[in-house]
């Protein structure tokens, strides 16, 4: 009875955790999904084009804000407590939110709509840079040791569970509305679904525990210095996962532009991606508890590199909609479940002094580099080189680095099959004590 009322609470606090994690990759399909009616109220022109790359510079803003959000509200996890850093970010990423949602059209306010939207977009990304490395620090001292890699995962899962709804939505309103419907009012009601979620996570966020206590004396500074190996090795795991990740999210693209396979499959793919990444990211996650972070990394990352080549070379020969709805599912299927243990894995070890900070500066330079970068190099270079392989070439160099760091990584997880009177033993033989 007493371990069935701690999980319900536990349960209840890690869904108002990972719910922020969710508006991140809702935020990114559903912007995406809808760039060129975004342009067309706040950045008119009379060239298209114009407009819509005035829409995705927009939206490019907000990834050069992330490292700061990271260094300042990830840092303010580490001293004051994870429950206050956690509030903030959700606070700012729902004003951000609304703000996109209820400004009003170039044609109404004039010059004042795009400057609006391009500080709402700049909060969003501050926001976000901060919000991963409490999160995450959370979701790993909260649960049980030996349940840690289950929940942690949910972070990744969290993602693609948004990319899931994003696809439903915007597939959905593109469906029963007509296109000036859409560039009306429909875009942003896609938005206001997701933005419904705030209320929630604020109420719920304010209830959380806190997981750790805040240091009264110490230097992060020299820590953070005494770990600067295990942070490039996190940034080049992380920089590999990040490309990854964007570059089977831009399968859907790159069937319409590239292959010139009907949208409608597209946007299945899309769906298709975030539902096997929902469900397998968590059975990664519990793997990992099993038998150990390095042995689930190395075993995705090495599949990874085996098939994805195969796989582009595979739709490109048969450049059918049942097959990119195939191939999307056997990539994400193999790739969630090493990425979903991969960012839990670098909280984990980090020392919970600088966990938080350190976590999300790392993340948001990540995002910020890697991240926002990926899908417009795999375009320039499909272009460029002529050849419609290059996004395959450019993910592979991206898990080649990832295998790197994960061979180097020392392993993490405590062992559930050899509990110790002062904690759990790790696979490298060194005892572990909830921080």
């Amino acid at each position: 009875m007493k371990a069935a009322a701690e999980a319900l609470p536990l349960k209840r606090h890690v869904a108002a955790v990972v719910v922020g994690n969710a508006l991140e990759f809702y935020d990114f399909l559903t912007y995406s999904f809808f760039a060129v009616y975004i342009g067309e109220a706040f950045f008119p022109s009379h060239d298209p084009a114009t407009s819509l790359l005035a829409s995705l510079a927009t939206f490019g803003a907000g990834f050069a804000t992330r490292p700061l959000g990271g260094i300042i509200i990830g840092s303010l996890g580490d001293r004051v407590g994870r429950k206050p850093a956690m509030f903030l970010s959700f606070t700012l990423m729902g004003v951000a939110m609304l703000g996109v949602v209820f400004t009003p059209s170039y044609a109404t306010i004039g010059a004042a709509a795009p400057v609006l939207v391009v500080g709402f977009r700049l909060i969003q990304g501050f926001a976000l840079g901060g919000e991963v490395g409490p999160t995450t620090a959370f979701l790993i001292e909260a649960p049980p040791p030996a349940m840690r890699g289950f929940y942690g995962a949910l972070q990744s899962a969290s993602q693609y569970a948004a990319a899931f709804a994003a696809g439903c939505v915007g597939t959905g309103l593109a469906a029963v509305l007509d296109p000036a419907a859409l560039a009306s009012w429909g875009w942003r009601a896609a938005f206001f679904l997701g933005a419904l979620i705030i209320p929630f996570g604020l109420i719920v966020r304010r209830s959380l525990p806190e997981t750790v206590e805040p240091p009264k004396t110490g230097d992060q500074a020299q820590m953070l210095r005494a770990h600067a190996g295990l942070a490039v090795l996190a940034l080049m795991l992380m920089a590999g996962a990040t490309i990854a990740t964007y570059v089977i999210f831009y399968l859907s693209t790159y069937a319409q532009v590239t292959l010139h396979i009907a949208p409608a499959w597209s946007f299945g793919a899309t769906l298709t991606i975030g539902l096997c990444g929902t469900l397998f990211a968590p059975l990664g996650g519990s793997l990992s508890d099993r038998f150990g972070r390095k042995p689930v990394m190395l075993t995705s990352t090495c599949i990874m590199i085996v098939i994805t080549i195969p796989a582009f070379l595979l739709l490109n020969a048969v450049p059918a909609g049942p097959m990119l709805i195939a191939l999307a599912s056997i990539l994400t299927m193999v790739f969630a479940m090493g990425v979903g243990v991969a960012v839990m894995t670098i909280s984990e070890a980090l020392p919970a002094r600088i966990r938080s900070g350190a976590m999300a500066t790392l993340y948001a330079v990540a995002i910020a580099i890697f991240g926002g970068s990926a899908q417009f190099n795999v375009a320039w270079l499909t272009v460029r080189l002529h050849d419609p392989m290059a996004p395959a070439y450019y993910m592979m160099a991206a898990l080649v680095v990832s295998f790197i760091a994960i061979v180097l990584f020392r392993e993490t997880a405590p062992l559930r099959s050899r509990p110790h009177p002062a904690g759990y033993r790790t696979r490298s033989g060194r005892r572990w004590r909830k921080p």
